[in-house]
């Protein structure tokens, strides 16, 4: 018992020292950190979209034991370590093995090596040597000490070499098969299983048959060791060794460059991004910029609107192009909007009850305006519905709506909605902010457009899966709706009238001052898209605009995206359907739309039903009525006042006038001065002798000219006169003011094209022509 009692306490005591000795070189060489893996950024379905390397420029891709297919596993363990779940890090007998081999051999032939040996050699370098495998041996130990089996194999699998600077069984997956671990076949398995004994030689990218015969030496071993069948061993064998190596993923760049600045330390970032949607995109903008001189660039953004995920993105046209700046994310720059705002502005005056779907708007010359826009065609069309204002993108409509509106209301509007603006037109609003003159970015400007998708509430864009949803109200569902139905025009319209497929998508196109941007916003009851096409530097883009440069690419992603599964937003109780008359604007079966007021009958969308009265040209007071009652002689018909005709029975009648400013563009007997009766002569006396109306006298309208000289290149000499009105005369040339005169103007026409001349006499009247000019 003694004797028992001294060898238990020997024991314990050698026990004792052993461990204290191992805790101190445990403390005096503590374990080195594990090198970090590469910051991976993943589509939804987890397929790598680019990663960022970790030390020494390393590619590890972040990998768990469940992301790894279990035959690899199993592959691995038989091959390197069967034993590796029951020895404590060294494997005795495998040493035992090995040093035998190779003093027989007089060479190394085997290191003995367990699966923790071999982690050990990749965190702690060492030189082949007993002295180096001693090193290796007791860092062995230290790893089992620190470290579970799952901990150590998971180590393994994230940081073992497979050629080159690819670390890890995940980067290997998809650098030299294109998938990932989980889903490698029994051959690329056995492959992987056996690369890191000799990464270089056995690459299969550049030595197949090498790889092959040391694959074949793995499969052989599963045969040996009775752990799968021969049927399923020459099934792998008779796979070819191939790779699909193409470098590192580079698949929306710049959204990863992005999400990875905002987060260095993370591993993995998972985005909402669907790999294969942005695939498609990314090639067919590939193709689009084919047609564009190579300093331009194109920014395409899609996304779902029932979550805002943002399943396509693509900042750039070339990711690797200087002549593109294709480092540079339009997405996130600051542009000039163009004429992209102006949904958004009909859809407030709506809500505001200004405007109905056909409400009359003023196409005109602003003469008695200091803003005096012209519109993208440099022609006007007198009066408008606001639907045709806004699918035309008419400039002049839409500056009429927002004096009325106004400017500063409407730039809070769409910051409380979701909008981030910038530049001095966001600090202090004034009307040019409608076309352009304010900065926004494309996916700010993408999740205010969700709204007309979404009952009128905005989303923003979401680009990772944890992200929150943001949603914030813009305008009511109804008027939401009815600047979608408004906006929702076949592109081609002749094609449209003969197709049966519905078209449901709501597009609008922009220009920026200057051709500098090129813009084509769409929404469907599933997909919100934004393309942007231009120079990255700011400079101009002659003829290059938003209908003819970025709306094919518009309609291209869309047909594209996959079919809808959402139903279209169904028409609110808000909304109905009835129909209106022109000039008063109002419903038909109103008093003052009786014969002969009613003029021009629209169906219109009405919010509310509400049909706002026609709207003065400018918010300012004006003294003209659209609705006026005046007094007619029932035996003569013609109009007079109770104070010149005192004794006569009169009667009281409505007239419904149109706005002075379109009065040039209506047909001559619709014209104010035409609708008006006649005035009685005892009246005239009273009140004076009436004022002849003015008119342009040099021609016609639509009147043909020609340039004349052999090469028709000498300017066309003309002289401007009209007649009627009263006072100086004011002359317009397609809006834009060419001179003052009391009786005739001479003026040049040096180039062919069409013209429109206007002229305003000294009280307001006015009056215009149109021209055509024959080279």
């Amino acid at each position: 018992m003694k004797r028992l009692r001294r060898l238990v306490i020997g024991v314990a005591v050698s026990v004792a020292l052993v461990a204290g000795l191992f805790g101190s070189l445990d403390r005096l060489y503590p374990m080195a950190p594990i090198p970090a893996v590469s910051t991976v950024v993943l589509a939804e379905d987890g397929t790598p979209l680019r990663a960022f390397p970790g030390a020494n420029h390393q590619w590890r891709y972040p990998v768990t034991l469940e992301q790894v297919s279990p035959t690899y596993l199993e592959l691995l363990l038989a091959y390197e370590d069967r034993w590796f779940y029951q020895h404590p890090g060294v494997n005795p007998l495998a040493l035992l093995r090995a040093g035998w081999q190779n003093l027989r051999s007089e060479r190394v032939l085997s290191g003995g090596s367990t699966l923790t040996m071999q982690v050990s050699r990749l965190l702690y370098p060492h030189a082949r040597s007993y002295l180096g495998k001693l090193s290796q041996i007791l860092r062995a130990l230290q790893l089992e000490w620190h470290y579970s089996k799952a901990e150590i194999l998971s180590i393994y699998l994230n940081i073992a070499s497979f050629g080159g600077t690819l670390s890890g069984v995940q980067a290997a997956s998809y650098y030299y098969f294109d998938k990932p671990a989980l889903q490698m076949s029994d051959a690329e398995a056995a492959l992987l299983a056996v690369l890191p004994q000799r990464p270089s030689d056995y690459r299969p990218d550049r030595h197949p048959q090498r790889a092959r015969q040391a694959r074949d030496k793995v499969l052989q071993r599963m045969q040996s060791l009775g752990l799968w069948s021969l049927q399923r061993i020459n099934d792998a064998r008779q796979e070819p060794v191939s790779t699909f190596a193409q470098g590192m993923p580079n698949v929306a760049p710049l959204l990863a460059r992005r999400l990875y600045q905002d987060c260095t330390d993370c591993r993995t970032i998972n985005t909402t991004l669907d790999y294969d949607l942005q695939i498609q995109l990314e090639r067919l903008v590939d193709q689009y910029t084919e047609s564009l001189s190579e300093e331009h660039s194109v920014a395409v953004m899609v996304m779902r609107n029932r979550d805002g995920a943002v399943r396509s993105y693509i900042g750039s046209a070339d990711f690797w192009s200087q002549k593109r700046a294709g480092q540079v994310d339009i997405i996130q720059a600051v542009r000039s909007p163009g004429s992209t705002l102006k949904p958004f502005l009909y859809g407030f005056a709506l809500d505001e009850g200004l405007i109905h779907s056909h409400s009359l708007l003023i196409d005109a010359p602003r003469f008695k305006s200091q803003y005096r826009p012209q519109n993208f065609s440099g022609f006007f069309n007198g009066p408008v519905t606001a639907t045709s204002a806004l699918q035309r993108s008419l400039n002049v409509p839409a500056v009429q709506l927002i004096e009325h509106f106004g400017a500063d209301r409407f730039v809070t509007r769409l910051q409380n909605g979701g909008l981030k603006t910038f530049g001095p037109g966001s600090a202090k609003p004034n009307t040019s902010v409608i076309l352009g003159g304010i900065g926004v970015q494309l996916e700010s400007l993408l999740g205010i457009y969700s709204a007309l998708a979404r009952d009128g509430k905005a989303i923003s864009p979401r680009f990772q899966t944890d992200s929150p949803k943001q949603e914030r109200y813009l305008m009511s569902s109804g008027a939401a709706w009815i600047i979608r139905d408004m906006l929702a025009q076949h592109p081609y319209r002749r094609i449209g009238q003969h197709t049966r497929k519905e078209w449901d998508l709501a597009w609008k196109t922009g220009t920026s001052y200057g051709y500098r941007e090129a813009w084509a916003m769409g929404v469907s009851p599933d997909w919100s898209i934004g393309v942007w096409v231009g120079r990255p530097d700011g400079s101009a883009s002659p003829g290059r605009y938003g209908r003819v440069t970025a709306a094919p690419l518009l309609f291209r992603v869309h047909a594209a995206l996959p079919s809808s599964e959402a139903e279209h937003p169904q028409q609110p109780e808000s909304v109905s359907r009835q129909t209106i008359c022109w000039p008063a604007g109002t419903q038909h079966t109103r008093r003052e739309n009786t014969a002969p007021n009613c003029l021009k009958r629209y169906d219109a969308w009405l919010l509310n039903d509400t049909a706002p009265a026609t709207l003065p040209e400018t918010s300012e007071l004006t003294l003209q009525k659209q609705v006026n009652q005046i007094w007619l002689d029932p035996v003569s018909g013609k109009r007079a006042e109770p104070a010149c005709l005192p004794g006569h029975t009169l009667e009281p009648a409505l007239i419904a006038l149109w706005p002075e400013a379109v009065d040039p563009w209506l047909p001559r007997h619709w014209q104010n001065q035409h609708r008006l009766p006649p005035l009685d002569a005892r009246c005239q006396r009273s009140s004076g002798a009436a004022e002849a109306p003015l008119h342009i006298t040099s021609w016609p309208t639509d009147a043909l000219l020609q340039l004349p000289g052999a090469h028709r290149t000498e300017a066309l000499d003309i002289m401007l006169n009209a007649e009627g009105g009263s006072g100086y005369r004011d002359w317009y040339l397609n809006g834009g003011y060419i001179g003052r005169s009391q009786n005739g103007l001479p003026y040049q026409l040096t180039q062919a094209g069409r013209y429109q001349i206007s002229v305003v006499d000294q009280q307001g009247n006015m009056d215009r022509v149109d021209i055509r000019v024959l080279p």
